[in-house]
Formats: structure tokens, C-alpha cells, sequence
């Protein structure tokens, strides 16, 4: 039977009731001017755009409704492909990027030609813009197999060049997580048996993983607008389809209709990415485990 005075102690006191009461009071003021703050800036910033001598034209070369609505099924048609690059390339980063990230951690002097290709590969990719190596990947591979070759497909030649990049930017990632992981814990799995393969599949990168994750989901982020640029391969892509309805219009409007449609593709893993940045940052202040 549970005792009424054990249930009268865990009342919260009037003082108690009264911080509460006055955050609250403190949030709800918060809100309120947050949100007025919001609306004048909205409003001051639309007025002063209407205003500029030039905003019609600009309101019509680049914010037409009408050349909207005719380029989006085009539009929408490339970015299903941008969608199917994406995928394909999300998986192939992430077993390139593994393997690398592996390779980089090998201990012995046997290994050190390997982790120095490793290392190299890393480091040149890293060097080198994106756009570049799609034109190397895009245009120089298809030279070497001489005018009897069969066609490699433009689309394949571009996710090749993305993947070549990532692998190297997530590996280094990788490798950042596998080394803040503390070092007993690789040792205590030695202990018990486990090769160097096994701690680190079961013990090492697990926990590798769950510290970088924002930063994996940074690159991902990053992953998605730049698969726009394989259209300089000629893929028709979102980014191509908006340059030829441009070319057939002189409307630059279709150019907006992409931009929109990988905003709204970023825009969840942004959020989620934030949203795991301060759940960890709480755990840690916490004393919890990340």
C-alpha cells in the first residue's frame, strides 16, 4: 500500500510550480517575438525586392509560373534520373569508402604499400574538383577504347566520377570515427580472439559509425546536389532538361524549377542531420554514451 506522505513529497513545491509557471511564461514570449521578428523581416525584405527597378524583368525571366508549370514534367523526368544516380552511388561509396577507410588502418610494415595507395587515393581525389574528374572519367575512358570500342553509357561514366570523389571524402570520415574510437576497446577484442577483420566489423566500426554520423550525412547532403553536375556528360539530367527548355524559351525559369526540386530532396536530410548533431551533443553533456 503506498503511503500518502511518500505521495505528498514527490508534489512539486509552489516555488517549483512558479519556475515552471515562469518559463513557460518565457517560452511563450519567445515564440511570439520570434515570430513577429520573422514576419517584418519577411515583409521589409519583399518590399524593398518589389521595389528594385528591375524586378519585373528579373520576376519574369526567372519566377514565370507559366514556363514553370509547362518545363516541370520534363524538369521532373531528369530528376528521377538524378534520384537513380544517387542511390547507385550512395552504395557504392559506401563499400569503396569502407574499404579504404580499412585499408588506412592496417598495422605492420607489410602494409605500408597498401595504406600508402590507400593514402594517395585519398589524397588526389580530394585534390581534384568534381567537375574535373567527370570530364577525365566522362570523356578520357570512353578514348581509350579506340573507335571499335562498345559505348560505355554516359550515365555509368558519371556516377563513376562521383563515386571515385565521395569514396575518398567518406573515407577519411571513416577513418576519423575508427580513430577516436579509444584503443581498449580494439584490445580488449584482441583478447577475447577476435582477428583484426572481426574487431573491427563487430567492435571498432560500430561505434565509428554512430560518432560521425552527422559528418556522413553532411557528405550524403552534399552528394545529392552534386550528382546535378553529371550532366556536363551529356546525361539528360534535372540540370540539362532546365538548360533545354532554357535554350527554347530564353527563360530561365526551369533553372529555378531544379533548384527547388534538390532543395526539397536536401531539405529532410538536412533537418535530420541537425536534429542528430544535438541529440549526441546532449548525450555527451550528459554523460551518456554517443
Amino acid at each position: 500500500m503506498t503511503n500518502p506522505a511518500h505521495e505528498q513529497a514527490w508534489r512539486p513545491s509552489q516555488l517549483e510550480l512558479g519556475r515552471q509557471a515562469f518559463r513557460a511564461r518565457q517560452t511563450t514570449k519567445s515564440v511570439i517575438i520570434a515570430a513577429v521578428s520573422t514576419v517584418v523581416f519577411a515583409f521589409v525584405v519583399w518590399l524593398t525586392i518589389i521595389n528594385t527597378p528591375g524586378w519585373s524583368r528579373v520576376q519574369q525571366t526567372f519566377f514565370d509560373p507559366t514556363t514553370a508549370i509547362e518545363s516541370l514534367p520534363r524538369v521532373w523526368a531528369g530528376f528521377l534520373l538524378n534520384l537513380q544516380v544517387l542511390v547507385f552511388a550512395v552504395i557504392a561509396v559506401a563499400i569503396l569508402a569502407s574499404g579504404i577507410a580499412f585499408l588506412r588502418t592496417l598495422r605492420g610494415p607489410i602494409w605500408f604499400p597498401v595504406r600508402m595507395l590507400a593514402a594517395g587515393y585519398t589524397d588526389l581525389f580530394r585534390g581534384l574538383p568534381l567537375i574535373i574528374v567527370l570530364y577525365l572519367v566522362g570523356f578520357g575512358i570512353p578514348g581509350l577504347q579506340g573507335p571499335t570500342g562498345e559505348r560505355i553509357p554516359a550515365v555509368l561514366l558519371g556516377t563513376a566520377a562521383a563515386v571515385l570523389v565521395y569514396s575518398a571524402y567518406v573515407s577519411e570520415v571513416i577513418r576519423a570515427g575508427i580513430d577516436a574510437v579509444h584503443p581498449s576497446q580494439r584490445l580488449a577484442a584482441r583478447s577475447l580472439g577476435l582477428s583484426h577483420a572481426s574487431t573491427m566489423r563487430l567492435v571498432v566500426l560500430p561505434q565509428a559509425i554512430r560518432k560521425v554520423s552527422p559528418a556522413l550525412m553532411n557528405d550524403f547532403v552534399a552528394m545529392q546536389k552534386d550528382v546535378g553536375l553529371i550532366s556536363i556528360v551529356g546525361i539528360v539530367d534535372a540540370v540539362r532538361a532546365a538548360q533545354i527548355e532554357t535554350a527554347t524559351s530564353f527563360n530561365y525559369t526551369p533553372y529555378v524549377v531544379a533548384g527547388v526540386l534538390f532543395v526539397l530532396l536536401a531539405l529532410p536530410m538536412i533537418r535530420l542531420t541537425d536534429w542528430m548533431s544535438a541529440r549526441m551533443r546532449r548525450r555527451e553533456q550528459v554523460g551518456g554514451i554517443v
